[in-house]
């Protein structure tokens, strides 16, 4: 967000605290929503996009219909003269799409397993320009109504969160997904820390947080102190790896502890200086990641 425009919309919200807060609020949380275009991509992404372009057509793409529009599914199937083990569902982060998540679907491909990889509403090649934790748990559903049950699922970043929201099944009249394993890769586990950020940075005011959390909870029939990692996983104990680089400058060490916290079937790997993108390129990180959800079939791989 441009530094002028930043300060006018912290002007404005600054000033609206004190006449109308829930109005403040309901337009804070929309903001919040509001995807980047998924068309106006940088350099950089478009050269990420063109690259990924053979990778991408190796795969059968599903359109499927969601409440907010439709959602492309990605299916990747296993190597050739790989026996099946299984299917993983990959789900990408804030501003990301199935392109930049290709290292970790190759690898998954490579040790057997047929890949889904979502791209959210707001993202990719789906529909949409809102994007919060209720639309894409819906999404996860969708996707796991089509290809589950799935052998585990694989988030980065808001895409962690997401699966970890989908298993825990914290969502008002979504069933928790079914899933052997979990992974979460650079991913935040506390969604009223980052709404506490947002409203930092544009001077949202206490009353107009109240009245954002008001809307989380119309929206996903829980409060937003309920929408924490470790309460969520000590609910849903599903065998979880952690993988979080303490260097990273998005989502904090603090969230990975936080998910620790949740009980004895959460594994914590420090990934070390690789940030909140680079982790998604590393082989070491894509090895463990990948290892760790085959050991239902082979538990020395954790050793």
């Amino acid at each position: 967000m441009a530094s002028f425009g930043l300060k006018v919309i912290r002007g404005v919200f600054g000033a609206a605290e004190h006449v109308a807060p829930r109005l403040t609020g309901r337009a804070a949380f929309e903001l919040f929503c509001r995807t980047p275009n998924a068309r106006a991509l940088s350099e950089g992404e478009r050269r990420a996009v063109d690259r990924a372009a053979d990778f991408m057509a190796e795969a059968r793409h599903h359109r499927l219909k969601a409440g907010s529009g439709c959602i492309m599914a990605h299916e990747f199937r296993p190597e050739p003269g790989r026996a099946s083990a299984g299917t993983v569902l990959v789900v990408h982060g804030w501003r990301s799409r199935t392109e930049y998540m290709r290292m970790l679907i190759e690898g998954y491909r490579a040790a057997g397993y047929r890949v889904v990889s979502l791209d959210l509403p707001g993202h990719g090649q789906s529909h949409g320009r809102r994007l919060n934790m209720v639309n894409a748990v819906d999404a996860v559903r969708i996707a796991g109504e089509w290809f589950g049950p799935f052998a585990a699922v694989v988030g980065h970043s808001f895409g962690g969160a997401v699966a970890a929201n989908a298993i825990a099944g914290s969502i008002r009249n979504i069933a928790p997904l079914a899933s052997g394993r979990l992974v979460l890769i650079a991913a935040p586990s506390s969604l009223p820390a980052i709404f506490a950020d947002f409203s930092r940075m544009l001077n949202v005011g206490p009353r107009s947080q109240a009245a954002m959390a008001d809307r989380v909870e119309h929206l996903s029939g829980r409060p937003l102190s309920e929408f924490t990692g470790d309460r969520q996983l000590a609910q849903a104990p599903v065998p979880t790896l952690v993988i979080h680089a303490p260097d990273d400058r998005e989502v904090s060490a603090d969230h990975a502890w936080r998910y620790a916290g949740a009980g004895d079937h959460v594994l914590l790997h420090w990934a070390e200086g690789l940030g909140h993108r680079r982790i998604l390129a590393d082989k070491g990180v894509v090895e463990r990641a990948v290892s760790f959800v085959a050991a239902h079939r082979e538990p020395s791989l954790l050793h």
